[in-house]
């Protein structure tokens, strides 16, 4: 039965378009709102360094979503860029130290912000004091591997002081290992870049026969190094009981930051922001609750996302729906606004186009029986209209079996009635002396 005077035919091809539209606006959603993926790659460091430290945290908070995440070991913060600028590496997310590149360096990198202060920790052996970088010549100093971020801290911070491959044996050894190598003997001193959470700066920082350098002159070095700061660590801080360390040092530091490929997916970005979040906003030796992270950074752009995220926090759908569901949400509320968008003005014209394909269908009928008309008009005098009477009873028919709604009856009952008139031209017509009578 037709629905609303539309055929099941009409009814058929506009439910397939309507399909049609929402397959079409589904594919393009799918393009533009790719659901995020299930497995990343981060690049950290080598084992003991802070970054390493830290990947695990972020592994951790990243499986609690569902999204596992591979820690690549890497000799820090110069190979995590040379990693998150290779296409084909895998790697999407690393850790940088301040001041080892920037974006006109680095192209097609965005920071997700500063997240810690990494202090520059000089570890040694001697039995007497060192205060001064200029005691360090002839001595045998861990430095890191060529071409990390520690090697490249190392020989800018030891060079101030006249320390050099020319002047001291730089060993490329970092994190556990330089401790390691600094417990057995093999080394004089260690400079370590790292938190002080980190399991190489706790080792060396307990450890009976080692020492911390003290920096007198950290103020100097941040002037020199725009990206240094002072940093204190307060006597007994490590250990109240032992009273480690036994008195106030003076140290440097630089930061750290999380960069990321700017085509990585944006509901990984926000998992990124919100596990920043829970693993360095907590307090520590050197910050205040809530201190890092920061939507700054002096040497990479800061992502739009990142911006908004510290401004406003995480959004409703991140803070209410788990990671796989925020991306079918945001789908669909990219249809239901769609749909609103095309909806509203259909509303409007929907009546007007229905009135007019109505309105088109009478019109049909009207052009039939007029045609009809012309047709017994030149036939009129051959006296056989069988085929227009035949004509006439088809479109009759038709006419009758039309289902119209109520606000179309009048319009209906019109056609009717000019049908009856148009067959009125097949009754016989009176001769002239009927007429005569009849008048």
């Amino acid at each position: 039965m037709p629905f609303l005077g539309f055929s099941r035919r009409t009814l058929l091809v506009g439910l397939l378009i309507g399909l049609g539209i929402i397959g079409v606006v589904s594919l393009i959603l799918s393009y533009f709102l790719p659901a995020p993926p299930s497995k990343v790659t981060m690049a950290t460091a080598f084992k003991g360094a802070s970054f390493d430290w830290f990947g695990q945290r972020y592994r951790e908070h990243f499986a609690k979503a569902n999204v596992a995440m591979n820690l690549r070991e890497t000799d820090g913060a110069l190979e995590n860029l040379a990693f998150l600028q290779d296409p084909n590496s895998g790697v999407q997310i690393g850790f940088v130290t301040g001041g080892v590149s920037n974006a006109s360096l680095s192209s097609g990198l965005l920071s997700l912000g500063t997240v810690d202060y990494l202090p520059i920790w000089i570890f040694y052996s001697s039995g007497e004091p060192i205060d001064r970088l200029v005691q360090l010549r002839g001595k045998r100093i861990a430095v890191g591997p060529v071409g990390s971020g520690t090697r490249h801290t190392a020989e800018a911070i030891l060079g101030k002081g006249g320390v050099s491959a020319e002047t001291a044996t730089l060993v490329p050894l970092a994190g556990s290992a330089a401790a390691q190598a600094l417990f057995d003997g093999k080394l004089d001193a260690a400079l370590i870049l790292g938190a002080p959470d980190a399991s190489a700066v706790q080792s060396l920082l307990r450890a009976p026969n080692v020492r911390l350098m003290n920096f007198p002159t950290a103020e100097a070095f941040t002037r020199i190094f725009p990206n240094l700061v002072r940093l204190v660590l307060p006597q007994g801080v490590v250990d109240v009981e032992a009273n480690i360390p036994p008195n106030d040092i003076s140290l440097i530091a630089t930061t750290s930051s999380v960069l990321v490929r700017s085509d990585l997916h944006p509901a990984i970005v926000s998992l990124l922001l919100t596990t920043m979040v829970d693993v360095h906003s907590k307090p520590g030796i050197f910050q205040r609750a809530g201190e890092f992270p920061k939507p700054t950074d002096p040497d990479f752009p800061v992502a739009a996302a990142a911006i908004e995220f510290y401004k406003n926090g995480p959004s409703y759908l991140q803070r209410h729906l788990p990671l796989w569901m925020t991306v079918h949400a945001q789908r669909a509320i990219a249809v239901l606004v769609t749909a609103i968008a095309i909806g509203l003005p259909a509303f409007h014209y929907l009546p007007l186009l229905y009135q007019w394909i109505m309105r088109r269908r009478l019109l049909y009928w009207y052009g039939e029986l007029k045609s009809l008309e012309i047709s017994i008009d030149s036939k009129a005098s051959s006296g056989d209209l069988t085929p227009q009477q035949a004509e006439l009873d088809r479109i009759e028919r038709a006419v009758s079996q039309i289902r119209f709604p109520l606000a179309f009856a009048d319009q209906i009952y019109d056609l009717r009635g000019h049908i009856h008139i148009v067959r009125r031209r097949f009754a016989p017509q009176p001769n002239g002396a009927e007429r005569a009578i009849a008048e």
